[in-house]
């Protein structure tokens, strides 16, 4: 669970206090696509920031933890929310907005109070919101109610090749994700058998001294429910396990690099009851050596003859669903492009087809004998004109 440490979750998904669950999840999505660890392979930098991404989606996310987290600055699982009269309200409703702790200690000392303040953790410097995550624990007796948490989310990176890609397929991946266990049910607990903690009589709260002040606070030792139970052998407490799954994902036809993938339920359990989390597959999609994808077009370069190109031609061109004639003016030239309608890539939100772009390459004949010599002379002296008389005029500098 996430500690008392305080972190800007707002800054570090990108987005204003005021969002609403979808502006989250949308935020999450970009941010997590953009650092997770299977696309930065050895960043550390960018595995760093996508676990302060997935925490500060883990508190956002969820309404109950986000409600802590705008009241007070930051999260713990000791602060219930409206836990105390506001953001600087202590036990009693207390308000200690600005209260300097250790220049209270400081100033006991002078008058003869407790010496060993320090020792117990209240420095120089400290101030009595250092433990203001620990002072809501309420009256002896008080026990805190678990509450159901959702699955945190699994992302997964998935290299599919090029036709796979185009015409869609299915895929079974080998996943490991946290599953309820079935020793315990999810409880953490063996059997029913239950013991009133020794720490805290069973009332889920402590007593501590700080200088001349008396606070009760959470049961360290029983987390605050005043009884201790005999733990789970198979998730050692934790209700979850941590095992291998198969997920049969259906990879739509016409997916490209970097679409996103949602498996509803694949991701880890939830906890005491709460939704299982979600399983998110980013698509790489593999090249092709000959046919280049650009959105939902398909580009090809296609090889053609002196003589096809200046006499006009019905050839064939390879598409990806197979043969296709094209018809190529005269006087074609190099580098001219030519759109075959509809023999691109489907789109299934447009429900329709890209084209296939043809670029023309011009092959200059292979002269192995003399008679092709001799044709290509007959030619040049028909074709007597300079071809590059034009590029002289635009050259040209000025005095020279």
């Amino acid at each position: 669970m996430p500690s008392a440490t305080k972190k800007d979750y707002y800054e570090i998904l990108g987005i204003a206090r005021g969002a609403d669950a979808d502006e989250i999840r949308k935020a999450y999505r970009k941010l997590a696509r953009k650092y997770h660890p299977d696309l930065n392979p050895g960043d550390k930098t960018a595995e760093e920031r996508f676990k302060n991404v997935q925490e500060a989606y883990d508190i956002l996310n969820d309404e109950k933890k986000r409600a802590i987290y705008d009241q007070y600055g930051f999260y713990s699982d000791n602060i219930p929310p409206n836990g105390g009269g506001g953001p600087s309200a202590g036990p009693g409703g207390m308000n200690f907005e600005g209260f300097d702790f250790a220049e209270y200690l400081r100033q006991q000392q002078h008058a003869g109070g407790h010496a060993d303040a320090e020792a117990e953790g209240f420095g120089a410097g400290g101030s009595f919101r250092d433990i203001f995550s620990q002072m809501f624990g309420g009256g002896r007796g008080r026990q805190a109610t678990p509450q159901p948490e959702r699955g945190a989310d699994l992302e997964y990176g998935l290299n599919v090749d090029f036709w796979q890609a185009i015409r869609g397929t299915q895929v079974k991946l080998s996943i490991s994700r946290q599953e309820i266990c079935e020793t315990c049910h999810g409880s953490g607990s063996a059997g029913n058998n239950v013991a009133v903690c020794p720490e805290c009589d069973g009332t889920g709260t402590v007593t501590q001294m700080a200088g001349a002040m008396k606070f009760n606070l959470t049961c360290p030792r029983c987390g605050g429910s005043g009884r201790l139970k005999n733990t789970c052998p198979t998730c050692r407490g934790e209700g979850r396990v941590a095992r291998p799954d198969t997920v049969e994902v259906r990879i739509p036809q016409g997916v490209a690099s970097g679409s996103r993938l949602r498996v509803a339920g694949k991701g880890n359990a939830g906890i005491g009851g709460g939704q299982g989390g979600d399983l998110y597959i980013t698509i790489r999609v593999e090249d092709h050596p000959f046919f280049k994808r650009d959105g939902d077009n398909i580009n090809i370069q296609l090889p053609v003859t002196v003589s096809e190109a200046g006499l006009g031609a019905k050839i064939e061109v390879p598409t990806i669903d197979g043969r296709s004639l094209l018809k190529i003016p005269q006087g074609t030239q190099n580098g001219q492009k030519f759109r075959l309608r509809e023999k691109g890539v489907f789109n299934a939100r447009k429900n329709s087809r890209g084209d296939e772009i043809v670029e023309i390459v011009l092959r200059s004949p292979d002269v192995h004998n003399e008679r092709t010599r001799e044709l290509l002379r007959e030619l040049a002296q028909v074709q007597a004109h300079d071809v590059r008389a034009d590029i002289w005029s635009q050259v040209q500098q000025p005095g020279v």
